[in-house]
């Protein structure tokens, strides 16, 4: 008997042991993702400078830096240094916050409804912004103007899907299909409103404007327009990596959240407002950029797993290099340069499709 005991006690103590070296193995690859990740956004960004009309090599691009940081004298000209920062550095910034902001806010609210197919856009975020930028361009706004109405528009058609939500609720904080729905229902107001603006809007200027906004591109990012992008980007980006354990806990149902301590519902407003607000910064630099937040997060869940103390950082440096590569064959391969919105959809519905028929595998 003494001996069976002992062989048990053995036994678990193997199992035990066995856990935790998985566990240790599991962690290490993880981080190993990440700081693969790191490297890669940064060989993305060196090799971003090198694509376009005016070519540029790797080792003028580091002289040029080298010089820049250093104030040592350069042999190149002043042409190659407005190329790198005037016309490349300010575009693939955007794209890198873009890509960040967009696949964070995807993350988010999946994690947030428990539903893989949500993207940031579902509560109403991208029409309101579209809706606001049209108005500006048919208004002859300038474009600083159209990027400050498109961002007002974007958080008031968010804000007013929560009202209508707790207003058919009864003040109550409501189901998640409900808030959905009436997402899907002002989103679609305002694709209506824009179609009425695209309609009066003159066909030779004003429509051609609207229509290329509204297909998403970085063509015409300045210094300008990264640095007020930044701003709100922090405010939502920095609140949402702080309480991404949280995420974890709201995937498991508003019981069991509520149980642990949390309080789901000012939770859920925190994170609707940050990823609404990251979601209103990049469509009013970017215009409408389509499956970036739908189809990133799916991919980081693949690599590094379903706990979002990981796989939100991961949706956010895949998001940010994938947008630049994107960005990269819009501006390079093609003579004219393709919108962003159709290039990101024709590479991401055929991957969403392929998803669908994998299986949603690493969804919790």
């Amino acid at each position: 008997m003494k001996t069976s005991l002992d062989t048990s006690s053995v036994n678990i103590e193997e199992i035990r042991k066995s856990k935790i070296k998985r566990n240790v193995i599991v962690k290490g690859k993880k981080s190993y993702a990440i700081w693969i990740l790191l490297v890669l956004i940064v060989i993305a960004f060196i090799f971003s400078f090198t694509v376009g009309a005016y070519s540029l090599s790797v080792s003028e691009i580091i002289n040029v830096f080298y010089a820049k940081i250093t104030g040592a004298a350069t042999t190149y000209g002043t042409n190659v240094e407005n190329v790198i920062f005037k016309v490349r550095m300010p575009r693939i910034f955007a794209a890198i916050l873009i890509g960040c902001a967009l696949s964070a806010a995807g993350s988010a609210y999946q994690g947030l409804f428990r539903n893989p197919m949500v993207a940031p856009d579902i509560l109403g975020a991208s029409g309101g912004a579209g809706l606001g930028a049209a108005i500006g361009l048919l208004l002859s706004f300038s474009s600083i103007e159209v990027q400050a109405i498109s961002f007002v528009f974007g958080l008031a058609a968010v804000f007013l899907t929560i009202g209508i939500n707790s207003a058919i609720n009864r003040g109550g904080e409501g189901s998640v299909l409900s808030l959905i729905l009436t997402g899907m229902v002002i989103a679609s107001l305002c694709q209506a409103f824009i179609s009425i603006i695209k309609y009066v809007g003159d066909p030779k200027d004003k429509l051609p404007q609207i229509t290329f906004w509204l297909m998403g591109g970085l063509s015409t990012v300045t210094e300008r327009d990264v640095l007020i992008m930044i701003i709100p980007m922090l405010i939502g980006i920095i609140p949402l990596f702080i309480l991404r354990w949280r995420l974890n806990v709201l995937s498991f149902g508003d019981e069991e959240a509520g149980s642990l301590g949390i309080n789901t519902y000012k939770m859920k407003i925190i994170i609707i407002v940050c990823s609404t607000l990251i979601t209103a910064a990049s469509v009013s630099i970017g215009g409408i950029i389509g499956w970036v937040g739908l189809i990133i997060p799916h991919l980081a869940r693949m690599i590094v797993g379903p706990n979002y103390k990981v796989s939100l950082p991961a949706s956010m440096l895949i998001g940010s290099i994938y947008l630049l590569l994107v960005d990269d064959i819009a501006r390079g391969v093609f003579t004219t340069e393709i919108p962003l919105g159709i290039l990101t959809s024709l590479i991401g519905a055929p991957f969403f499709i392929y998803l669908l028929l994998k299986g949603r595998k690493g969804w919790i």
